[in-house]
C-alpha cells in the first residue's frame, strides 16, 4: 500500500481512482489543439455543410473510431503466438486512447455549438457529464441550481468557474466508480479467445460510443441553425 504526503497509508481503491482521473485529465489536457482540426475535417467533406451536418459527421466518426479501437484490441487474443498475456496489456494501454477519443468528439460538440471550452474546468465539466449520463446531468443541474435542459449550454456557460469546481468534485468520484467497472468488464470481455474477444470489444465500444452521442445530444440541444460570423 502506499503512502501519501503525510506518510498515511493510501488504500488501493484510492490509488486506482487517482490513476483514473489522471488519465482523464490527460485526455482533456491534451484536446485543445485537436479539436478545431476535428471540426474542421468534419467539415471537409461539404464545405457548405450546417452545424446541424457537421455534428452528424463529428457523431459517425466518433463511433467509428471507438469501435475500430475496440475490436483492434479484442482481435489480438485470437492471432497466433500472442494471446491473452499481449491483449491485457493492450487493453490496459487502451483507457487513454477511449478517453481521448471521448474528450475530443466532446469538447468538438461544444465548439459547434459555440460552448467556451477556454478554461479547464469548462472542459473537465462537459467530459465528465457526457460520460456519465443521466447522473451526470442530475449532478450538474443540482449543485448549479438550475432547471432545464441542455445543461452544456445553460450550466456550462453561466456558472461561476468555482461552481463548475464544486460539480466536478462530484463528478470525479461518480466518474472513477461507473468507468473503472465499466472498463473492467469491457477489458474481460476483449480477451476472450479464438476472436470472440474482437465481437465483444468492437460491440462494447460500440455501445458506449452510442451512449456517448445521445447524451451529448440531450446535453447541448439543436444545432446551431449557422455558424457564427
Amino acid at each position: 500500500m502506499a503512502t501519501d504526503a503525510h506518510d498515511r497509508p493510501v488504500p488501493a481503491a484510492d490509488l486506482r481512482g487517482r490513476r483514473v482521473l489522471d488519465l482523464l485529465d490527460q485526455a482533456i489536457g491534451g484536446q485543445s489543439p485537436l479539436i478545431r482540426k476535428n471540426v474542421a475535417r468534419a467539415r471537409q467533406r461539404d464545405p457548405e455543410a450546417t452545424p446541424a451536418q457537421v455534428i452528424r459527421n463529428l457523431e459517425r466518426m466518433y463511433v467509428s473510431a471507438l469501435t475500430g479501437t475496440g475490436a483492434a484490441i479484442g482481435g489480438t487474443a485470437a492471432a497466433p503466438g500472442i494471446g491473452t498475456g499481449v491483449a491485457l496489456a493492450l487493453s490496459a494501454g487502451e483507457a487513454l486512447s477511449t478517453l481521448e477519443l471521448t474528450a475530443l468528439f466532446a469538447l468538438s460538440i461544444a465548439e459547434v455549438h459555440g460552448v467556451p471550452i477556454d478554461k479547464v474546468e469548462r472542459r473537465r465539466t462537459i467530459v465528465l457529464g457526457i460520460m456519465l449520463g443521466g447522473s451526470g446531468s442530475t449532478t450538474i443541474t443540482k449543485v448549479a441550481e438550475r432547471t432545464g435542459q441542455h445543461w452544456g449550454r445553460q450550466v456550462v456557460t453561466k456558472v461561476p468557474v468555482e461552481t463548475l469546481r464544486q460539480i466536478n468534485k462530484i463528478l470525479g468520484k461518480n466518474f472513477v466508480t461507473k468507468y473503472g467497472t465499466k472498463q473492467g468488464i469491457i477489458v474481460l470481455g476483449r480477451v476472450a479467445p479464438f476472436g470472440i474477444g474482437a465481437v465483444i470489444g468492437g460491440g462494447a465500444n460500440a455501445t458506449l460510443a452510442a451512449l456517448t452521442v445521445r447524451t451529448a445530444r440531450r446535453a447541448f440541444g439543436p444545432p446551431p441553425t449557422s455558424w457564427p460570423a
